[in-house]
């Protein structure tokens, strides 16, 4: 008989082992359990962007105080802007109210009362059909500070009036620049936040007239008697001023017109 190699022998001894061990334990012998505080190959390709540390795969919320919320660093001054332009369309939107039967009366047009609120009305529906397509087509840049203008001169207009007809052109004129304005804020939600983040910058929307909605009359009323009925009308335009340079750059950097879809 021929004598056998001790190599041949141990190999075949190994495999007789090897193969008598349950899966798991092979399983463990081939590929050993990493020690405590290291990471296998597959644990190590597993780990996300905020733990590799990439800014540029981590999200916005991943990024600290860089875009995290409405009020982050990189939404704040666009959000309270927003928020700002809408509060002041609220207040006079409740104010003109208290201020409108004592500017009528004053322009002898108590006839032409119920005018200057269908003018507004009336003029503001049709500026909010063209407003989203002229957003369409030329980006909300435009058309927001076309509206917000427009608004601005219904208003010197109405708070310069000397005869009633006057006051009910310079309301429509103003209804004209709040539907542009009110459709052109809502296209800028859409193209400068993150979908995760639009929720609550519309619901910052209806919290904006909380406020003017409670406050308005009150300070309308006490303006009227104090300064007298046109500083209602003649005041907001210089107020719209501060949130429009806070929100500019942000504004100038939406895309103008949107993608065309496939």
């Amino acid at each position: 008989m021929t004598p056998r190699d001790p190599l041949d022998v141990g190999a075949a001894d190994a495999a007789v082992t090897d193969s008598a061990l349950p899966p798991q334990a092979a399983a463990s012998a081939v590929h050993p359990e990493p020690k405590a505080g290291e990471r296998g190959p597959a644990e190590a390709g597993d780990r996300g962007p905020a733990e590799t540390g990439d800014p540029d795969l981590a999200g916005d919320g991943d990024t600290g105080d860089t875009g995290g919320t409405v009020l982050g660093r990189r939404y704040r001054a666009l959000t309270l802007g927003i928020v700002t332009v809408v509060s002041l369309i609220a207040f006079e939107a409740s104010a003109v109210n208290t201020a409108m039967p004592v500017a009528a009366r004053a322009l002898d047009g108590v006839e032409l009362y119920a005018y200057a609120f269908s003018a507004y009305f009336t003029a503001s529906l049709f500026a909010m059909a063209l407003s989203g397509e002229w957003c369409d087509r030329k980006g909300p840049l435009t058309p927001l500070f076309t509206g917000i203008a427009a608004f601005a001169a219904g208003l010197l207009v109405a708070g310069s009036a000397q005869r009633m007809w006057m006051f009910v052109g310079g309301r429509a004129v103003q209804g004209i620049g709040g539907g542009l304005v009110i459709v052109a804020l809502y296209v800028v939600v859409g193209r400068a936040y993150p979908q995760r983040l639009q929720p609550a910058v519309l619901a910052s929307f209806s919290a904006a007239w909380v406020l003017p909605v409670i406050v308005g009359p009150l300070a309308a009323g006490t303006v009227t008697e104090q300064a007298g009925w046109r500083w209602v009308f003649l005041a907001i335009p210089v107020l719209v001023l501060p949130p429009l340079a806070v929100m500019l750059p942000a504004l100038r950097a939406l895309p103008r017109a949107s993608a065309p879809r496939a």
